[in-house]
């Protein structure tokens, strides 16, 4: 009996019932995930901050993200627990929907599905390391400078003649081991003039106030506006990286073939370009990091489409429904 018949032989409460145990299982298999990552969701979200606070450092600017209401800190921190819960729950997800379609395919379907959902997981790694890797700090870098230096304030010279001697500010890249209260110096590392002071208790504590230079512009990002940035880019790439899986799709659909692909690089290339500058933040390096990945997919699909054609994933199929009927 071929596992179409067998399908078959299942009513529609059998079907319904199979449906929604597989909905319930897909949405209880997340929750122990998403525990986790809302206990660790401080060190994730440390960790997706990474790339603003690299290139706010390497600008010389506070590295310090502000936050401009109480529920925003939290809020953010719900957020990356909740988002990134879900990503990784993202297999099982997909194992509860095949083991619900798996009975109704045939050996040579499943076999499509054995080879595309690992693609298509590879590729959506892909993206997402090539967003946090090279994307984000590039483009935070050009943003980030090009703020900089959009704007300089004029601060002006004094116009007494006998300027008294200033005191000095030590500067150093860090803070000292056990400053004593009253005791002050400049933070290179985080741009901040930092003050020990005691507090009721006479224990000595550290307050910091961030410094920044003749830009007229001071850019101090909100944490959840970098948080829905950082989670929108991700979803984009990762749909984004999936242009290969499409274009085996439709090669195996007899839809397109490679030789009707190739002949329209140069639309295909400024296609790109267009969903590029679409969608990414409005700067031309996210545009191009954006488009010359898709057009390098394009072609590797185009690659795939002919190295991998569906008669040799499904293999000799005539036989396998032959040897199924008998």
């Amino acid at each position: 009996m071929t596992p179409h018949a067998l399908d078959q032989t299942m009513s529609f409460g059998d079907h319904l019932e199979e449906l929604r145990k597989r909905l319930f299982l897909s949405l209880l298999g997340p929750i122990p995930i998403m525990i986790v990552c809302l206990v660790f969701g401080g060190a994730i979200l440390e960790f997706l901050m990474v790339p603003v606070e690299t290139q706010l450092k390497n600008a010389e600017l506070p590295s310090r993200l502000q936050a401009t209401s109480p529920t925003e800190p939290f809020s953010a921190y719900l957020k990356v627990g909740l988002v990134i819960s879900l990503l990784a729950a993202g297999p099982w997800i997909l194992y509860q929907a095949w083991l619900f379609v798996a009975p109704g395919l045939y050996p040579h379907e499943r076999r499509f599905v054995y080879f595309l959902v690992p693609l298509s997981a590879a590729l959506t790694v892909a993206g997402t390391v090539f967003l946090y890797k090279v994307l984000l700090p590039v483009s935070l870098r050009f943003l980030i400078l090009f703020g900089a230096s959009l704007a300089q304030a004029d601060p002006g010279v004094a116009t007494i003649d006998n300027v008294p001697n200033l005191p000095a500010v030590v500067v150093l890249d860090g803070d000292p081991r056990s400053p004593s209260a009253g005791a002050y110096w400049f933070n290179s590392n985080l741009q901040e003039f930092r003050v020990a002071v005691a507090d009721r208790d006479g224990a000595v504590r550290v307050l910091g106030m961030p410094m920044t230079g003749g830009g007229a512009i001071a850019q101090q990002y909100r944490i959840s506006e970098y948080v829905n940035l950082v989670f929108l880019l991700g979803i984009v790439f990762a749909v984004a990286f999936q242009l290969p899986v499409v274009l085996l799709l439709l090669g195996w659909a007899d839809v397109v073939e490679p030789s009707s692909l190739t002949g329209h690089r140069k639309m295909v290339l400024f296609g790109c370009a267009i969903a590029g500058a679409i969608l990414t933040p409005a700067d031309p390096i996210s545009m191009v990091l954006l488009a010359l990945p898709l057009y390098l997919l394009f072609e590797f699909g185009i690659l795939l489409m002919r190295v991998v054609p569906a008669r040799k994933i499904a293999g000799s199929i005539d036989s396998e429904e032959d040897g199924s009927r008998g």
